[in-house]
């Protein structure tokens, strides 16, 4: 058996598998001795495991041994295979598959040297080694030109350094349901603009004249660039309520703009609901 194949019951799942899981993969094996199925995929997963050089840990459990966790994992039917991530199933299969099949599942959870880059450049950056991060997401997209989350890791960046057009670029190349940071980034981007402007101006012409949805519009958009959610939303809001035509309903699409920067929680609920009512 290979150093990253081991059997598992009830008393080391925790160690074994959801702490383990929180360094690499791990695939659990469900199997019992009286399974003919079993018999032939157990030997592919011991022959990838090994192959793999310990990219993922093999827990193989007893079904019969080990019901509690059979019914746990909602077990129905051996061979029954469960990879776990950060102490959760991610994916999972049952039956007994050919050993193309197996490494196709594998090559879905176990993380490409592109991931391995990102998450260096994740730490290069939480040590404040910004250059350095961008030189490992650099790397990793000459790995992989097409990966998602590498593009949008350096457009974080590159907003927190200002450098719009390079964000935008960035954003822009990624479809919007190809990851959930996509709206909150746009929003991001969208509001930088703002901190050219005069706040104290701006006030004084939405003091002067109510009316003024223009200077009202871009006191909202400097406000929440500067993290003033609330008094940026309410400003929008009395655009809404003023005159929703304005600016083709601007008011309300750079309201839900805010929502979409701020991600949820109970001030977008409420600024929802305020929305709402000034629609009625």
């Amino acid at each position: 058996m290979s150093e990253h194949a081991l059997d598992v019951g009830l008393a080391d799942f925790n160690q074994k598998v959801l702490d383990e899981s929180r360094q690499r993969p791990v695939v659990v094996d469900f199997w019992a001795p009286w399974c003919g199925p079993c018999k032939s995929l157990k030997p592919i997963l011991e022959k990838l495991a090994a192959e793999y050089g310990g990219k993922f840990l093999l827990a193989k459990v007893n079904s019969d041994d080990n019901q509690e966790l059979a019914a746990r994992y909602a077990v129905r039917g051996i061979p029954s295979v469960k990879a776990f991530v950060d102490g959760e199933v991610v994916d999972e299969f049952s039956g007994a598959l050919p050993e193309g099949e197996v490494r196709d599942f594998l090559d879905r959870i176990i993380p490409s040297p592109a991931d391995e880059l990102r998450q260096q450049a994740a730490d290069a950056r939480m040590a404040g080694d910004i250059s350095g991060a961008l030189k490992l997401l650099a790397e990793a997209s000459k790995l992989d030109p097409a990966h998602v989350g590498v593009r949008l890791d350096a457009a974080e960046i590159m907003l927190d350094l200002n450098e719009a057009d390079e964000a935008g670029r960035l954003i822009g190349s990624v479809p919007d349901d190809a990851d959930p940071r996509v709206p909150a980034l746009k929003a991001r981007l969208q509001f930088m603009g703002a901190a050219d402007e005069d706040e104290a101006a701006l006030t004084a012409r939405v003091a002067a004249n109510g009316d003024d949805l223009e200077a009202r519009l871009k006191l909202a958009n400097l406000l929440v660039a500067a993290g003033q959610y609330e008094q940026g939303m309410d400003q929008l809001l009395e655009i809404v309520r003023r005159d929703r035509s304005f600016g083709d309903d601007v008011g309300r699409k750079t309201l839900l703009s805010v929502f979409n920067l701020l991600g949820g929680g109970e001030l977008v609920g409420r600024y929802r609901r305020l929305l709402a009512s000034a629609l009625n």
